[in-house]
C-alpha cells in the first residue's frame, strides 16, 4: 500500500490504548486526522498531542476524529493518555506496518547515530476515506491549527 492524495486509503487495524482493535473503516462517514508521531512522553510529541487535545472540540464540530499512531505499545499509550488527559485514540503500530505503508518509517540521525523511526506526519482523509491532504516532516508549532483550517476551508 502506498498513499496518494485523492486516492482511497486501504483499511488497516491496530490495537488502541485500551487494547481494543480499531480499524480505519470504523470511521467511515467522518473526516479523519491521522497523525504519526515518534514516541509517547517526549517533548515534541507531548506538545503536539496537547495541541490536538486543546483543539479536539473544534475538530469534533467539523465531524473530524483525531487518531494518533506511534510504534509505542498499548501500555505506553494508556499512560500518555492518562497523564495528559487526551480525548482521542492512540494506536500502537509496534511492527510499523502502517507507518511503512504511509511512508513515514524513515532512517533518522540523532547525535551521530542512525536509527529507524517515525517521521512526524499528518494525513487528512475525507468522509469516504480518501486522502485529501498530507503534511510530512511536520514542525509542531502551529501544525494543529493548520490542519484544522484545512478541514474548515476544504472539507
Amino acid at each position: 500500500m502506498t498513499v496518494e492524495v485523492g486516492k482511497q486509503i486501504e483499511d488497516f487495524t491496530l490495537p488502541s490504548h485500551s487494547g481494543e482493535q480499531v480499524s480505519l473503516s470504523d470511521f467511515k462517514g467522518k473526516h479523519v486526522v491521522l497523525y504519526f508521531y515518534p514516541k509517547d512522553m517526549t517533548p515534541g510529541c507531548t506538545t503536539e498531542a496537547c495541541d490536538f487535545r486543546d483543539r479536539h472540540a473544534s475538530f469534533a464540530e467539523l465531524d473530524a476524529v483525531i487518531i494518533g499512531i506511534s510504534p509505542d505499545p498499548v501500555e505506553s499509550h494508556q499512560k500518555f493518555i492518562n497523564k495528559h488527559d487526551l480525548p482521542f485514540l492512540l494506536l500502537a503500530d509496534e511492527d510499523h506496518q502502517v507507518a511503512d505503508a504511509f511512508g513515514v518509517w524513515k532512517l533518522k540521525k540523532n547525535f551521530g547515530k542512525e536509527y529507524y523511526g517515525i517521521e512526524r506526519s499528518t494525513f487528512i482523509l475525507d468522509k469516504e476515506g480518501k486522502l485529501q491532504k498530507e503534511y510530512r516532516k511536520v514542525k509542531v508549532n502551529g501544525h494543529v491549527e493548520e490542519a484544522l483550517e484545512f478541514i474548515k476551508e476544504n472539507l
